[in-house]
């Protein structure tokens, strides 16, 4: 059962959601930026993320029929549907870039959302999957939304989308620190000793992926510094063993969300 509208607004807007906003935003941004002349999907939970994508053409929210939706953006026209998970209201191509937030977790059919969410990505489209990270701390905080539902590796998430025809080009983890109201302040330090001895120790994954058919095009979270600090774009268009391949740090990182600044 999908955690309610509610619960995951209030979530966002508490010290602890507003942390996630900002460390996911920076593996965004570095993603793809503000996703220039692009048609965006956001499936799930998405919406404190899209503002970011000023560029686009167009960006929908789908918000899951069994967790409710919420009119976004805040002015303007509405830009949120709501939609069963097995039957997406999009036609077949329809978007450049498709965004999966606390969209899998609680899905009853994770792969049959995922088959919805391809068939809706045009051929040279872009997909990123955002799930908690299994083995973090916050996959086991139910006071958080990623505390419900089934947690997900990286390699779980890599089986995931090969199964429905996509080769995953990057990926990333971010959310070391533990989700404790007094640790907070200390997150940023304990990024980058988390992503240096215990990288296990992640509470949030995320696997970017391509149409098997563009995976030699080494662009996405691979081609903005990777992700935040840790994606890398695969040596090779074909799978391979093990999968996508992390990034050291080259640059320091910018976020584009109004409630970090």
């Amino acid at each position: 059962m999908r955690r309610s509208i509610d619960e995951v607004r209030a979530f966002y807007g508490e010290p602890a959601g507003r942390l996630v906003r900002r460390l996911v935003a920076r593996r965004l941004d570095d993603a793809w930026g503000q996703a220039m002349g692009c048609d965006v999907l956001g499936i799930g939970y998405a919406t404190p993320w899209l503002d970011a994508f000023s560029g686009a053409r167009r960006v929908v929210a789908a918000m899951p029929k069994g967790q409710g939706a919420e009119a976004w953006p805040e002015t303007g026209r509405n830009a949120t549907v709501m939609v069963e998970d097995d039957r997406l209201p999009f036609r077949a191509g329809m978007f450049d870039r498709v965004l999966m937030v606390h969209a899998l977790e609680e899905a009853d059919a994770p792969g049959q959302l995922l088959t919805e969410a391809v068939r809706a990505l045009s051929p040279a489209g872009r997909i990123i999957l955002v799930a908690a990270a299994r083995g973090g701390f916050w996959g086991r905080a139910e006071n958080t939304p990623f505390g419900h539902g089934r947690p997900f590796s990286r390699g779980q998430l890599e089986r995931l989308v090969r199964e429905v025809d996509l080769e995953p080009v990057a990926w990333s983890q971010t959310l070391y620190v533990p989700p404790w109201r007094p640790a907070l302040g200390l997150a940023d330090a304990v990024e980058r000793i988390g992503q240096a001895v215990a990288p296990g120790a992640a509470g949030i994954v995320l696997l970017e992926a391509a149409r098997r058919t563009y995976a030699r095009t080494p662009r996405g979270l691979g081609a903005r510094a990777a992700l935040g600090e840790l994606l890398k774009p695969l040596p090779s268009p074909q799978p391979v063993p093990g999968g996508a391949r992390a990034l050291p740090s080259s640059r320091r990182h910018r976020t584009r969300l109004s409630a970090d600044k």
